[in-house]
């Protein structure tokens, strides 16, 4: 590539990018099509592509064959504080502690969504439905990192920094800990059907303005999702130990052989 195409590419980057953040795209959600884009922006689809492979090469975007480009899940620089570090390093040391976030996750996000439901604005509501809907999504790892996001919308339609900080800190942890678990909940047909219930009921009660209503339905989903990795891992363990039982027919005596 030569340097003006270099530059291009970088420029017509920087201006996805843009675009992303003015739309509000979140992880998980579709960008515009290529044709869609390409005039939107008023460059070629060629230039398009070679911005986009850049972008995705960076981790911005994610592409599907034949299910278009995606927003990314994106790591937030401001989780690499202490207050994050300290719980960082008992995951590494015993990958249990995560039940522990789980367990802080139900006094924080039931008082997001608490407030939420009283402070949410037009703008924050529309922000909710669209990671709610990128749930929707065929693929199971964009439809967890929507999860994530979802939950997120509601914490900044709290409008509680200290709240908002600390979820962010919460998600950055389990993204590792439990993220293959999210995606499994994605893949299980009736587990999906009731994680899309409980996300609709949260949303519903905050659009309601029905601050109980909301902080009982995030407790009664998170209480779902706890329960539901907890035996992800159980089944996990115990198919684990089947695995390492002895074969019994190396175990017979020799006259039981015959």
């Amino acid at each position: 590539m030569t340097a003006t195409a270099e530059r291009l590419s970088e420029d017509v980057a920087r201006r996805i990018r843009t675009l992303i953040r003015e739309k509000g795209l979140e992880a998980g959600m579709h960008l515009p099509s290529e044709r869609q884009l390409a005039l939107q922006l008023g460059i070629s689809r060629n230039s398009l592509r070679e911005a986009i492979a850049k972008l995705i090469s960076e981790g911005v975007l994610l592409s599907r064959h034949g299910g278009g480009t995606f927003v990314r899940w994106q790591h937030e620089a401001w989780s690499e504080q202490s207050i994050v570090q300290p719980l960082k390093t008992l995951l590494e040391d015993d990958p249990d502690y995560s039940f522990d976030i789980l367990e802080a996750r139900h006094a924080i996000e039931g008082s997001t969504a608490w407030h939420a439901a009283l402070r949410a604005t037009p703008i924050e509501r529309e922000k909710i439905r669209l990671c709610f809907e990128a749930t929707l999504a065929d693929d199971p790892d964009l439809a967890s990192q929507a999860d994530v996001r979802f939950h997120l919308s509601i914490a900044e339609a709290s409008h509680n920094i200290v709240l908002l900080q600390t979820m962010r800190g919460f998600f950055d942890l389990l993204q590792s800990s439990v993220k293959q678990s999210r995606q499994r909940m994605y893949q299980v047909p009736p587990v999906f059907r009731q994680l899309t219930g409980q996300h609709w009921e949260i949303m519903d009660a905050i659009f309601a303005g029905e601050a109980q209503r909301a902080r009982d339905a995030m407790m009664a989903h998170l209480s779902f999702v706890h329960a539901t990795i907890r035996q992800f891992d159980e089944d996990q363990a115990r198919s684990a130990r089947i695995t390492r039982l002895p074969d019994e027919r190396n175990t017979l005596p020799l006259g039981d052989n015959a």
